[in-house]
């Protein structure tokens, strides 16, 4: 079934698969129905969004089933930017069919009703001897906490449906057009005194960055893509006055924030997308640096540490970010630095931005002292970390940040900041069309 309607009264595009006919599955006809489908939203300038429940190709069609396919991954991918194209898995999707939700910006799958894999679990027995069934190959929830394939999971087909729904709402039409704007009772100088309350003295505790943004953003609403997976690693859609914004923040609460392949991953993709719909960024940074390890090394943390760093360096949407805690290596030049084209970046009156922290830059500048005095060792280590914090020379000419006063632990000085800024960028600069 292929056809438009509108959602929030704005104009999209739909095509489905019915397992109830021949398995739902891809003939060369049905192929040629998604295909025209697919051509009218980007002529069009809409959203096009693809509800799958398919057992995969039609084997009496033979090869004409996979060049169906093949049709409509090449638009998949000639389109990627140009419209946004939206996912929703609602029962099987296997084989060749998994790779059209992949190609796709989102994709939400509906809990012990849906899964996707290449093969099924008869083949990966034949072949690997492996005994497994279809909710532990390629559920939902397999997909949204390890994979990283889907991006939500929900509850039943009417959740998925409101969840596709939530998600147009914040995206333009198509990448020539601003994001939407809506009004909101929520105004610009609110104040919060839990905003003084969230970031533990000890800078080694754990605290959740969502708290933070819950706060901040217009309506206490922050809509999170992939939650569950690389949750060290926040994303998701909120609002500043209005404005739609892209949200990336580093969480402490997992890992302590660092970043690690997954993250890397889900973080870079995240970016580009909001780069090319012209969605204005919004990064939160409390991250240690990258995590180590042999496993990081060999899953190539250089390769997709490199890819984040490239996501922003490229983007050029308007970027606040705001340092909450520490900004420590590369994983500070990672994350929306100043030298990546950041065009505001703010610090929490608490921060520090570093090459790394003052207990592994005092261990290292005062290695042989520390050497030398083994029986006081402790003392000394101490009393250099202190100093370490105060003697290290600050840049004056060119800082990283503007530091926030102490006043800003409050909600106005923040947020309002952060909107005020963004909506005279968008307004002045971020011209349809004309961001890329």
């Amino acid at each position: 079934m292929t056809g438009y309607g509108t959602v929030g009264g704005r104009l999209v595009y739909v095509f489905s698969m019915d397992f109830t006919v021949y398995g739902g599955s891809l003939s060369e006809t049905f192929a040629e129905k998604i295909c025209k489908v697919i051509d009218m939203a980007a002529k069009n300038g809409a959203p096009v969004i693809g509800l799958n429940d398919s057992g995969g190709a039609r084997i009496q069609e033979g090869i004409e089933s996979l060049a169906g396919y093949t049709d409509i991954f090449l638009r998949n991918v000639v389109n990627s930017g140009v419209v946004p194209q939206l996912s929703g898995i609602f029962g099987p999707c296997a084989g060749g069919s998994v790779y059209s939700p992949a190609l796709t910006d989102f994709t939400v799958m509906v809990r012990n009703n849906s899964y996707m894999f290449l093969t099924g679990p008869k083949v990966v027995k034949a072949v690997t001897h492996e005994d497994v069934d279809v909710e532990t190959l390629g559920g939902a929830s397999i997909h949204t906490t390890k994979s990283g394939v889907a991006h939500l999971a929900a509850d039943s087909d009417e959740m998925a449906i409101h969840y596709l729904k939530e998600l147009l709402s914040f995206i333009p039409q198509n990448n020539m057009e601003a994001p939407p704007r809506v009004e909101t009772a929520d105004p610009v100088d609110r104040e919060d005194e839990g905003l003084c309350c969230l970031i533990p003295e000890n800078p080694n505790q754990p605290y959740d960055i969502k708290q933070i943004i819950t706060t901040t953003v217009d309506d206490g609403r922050y809509f999170e893509i992939q939650p569950e997976y690389a949750p060290n690693i926040s994303i998701g859609f909120a609002r500043y006055g209005g404005q739609s914004v892209g949200v990336v923040a580093n969480n402490p609460l997992h890992l302590a924030g660092v970043l690690d392949n997954d993250a890397s991953i889900k973080a870079a993709r995240f970016v580009r997308f909001c780069d090319a719909f012209n969605i204005p960024l919004v990064t939160f940074v409390d991250v240690p640096g990258f995590l180590p390890g042999t496993a990081q090394e060999y899953g190539g943390i250089i390769r997709n540490g490199a890819k984040l760093l490239y996501a922003y360096a490229e983007a050029t949407v308007p970027k606040v970010t705001v340092t909450i805690r520490k900004s420590y290596g590369g994983a500070h030049c990672v994350m929306s630095s100043k030298h990546l084209r950041g065009d505001v970046n703010y610090a929490w009156p608490c921060a520090e931005i570093a090459v790394m922290g003052a207990k592994g830059a005092a261990e290292i500048l005062f290695a042989k002292e520390i050497k030398n005095n083994k029986e006081n060792a402790a003392e000394i280590l101490a009393e250099r970390e202190k100093n370490t914090l105060t003697s290290l020379p600050i840049r004056t000419k060119q800082p990283d940040a503007v530091m926030l006063t102490p006043l800003s632990c409050h909600v106005g000085p923040v947020s309002g900041s952060v909107m005020h800024w963004l909506c005279l960028k968008v307004s002045r600069t971020v011209i349809p069309g004309k961001t890329r």
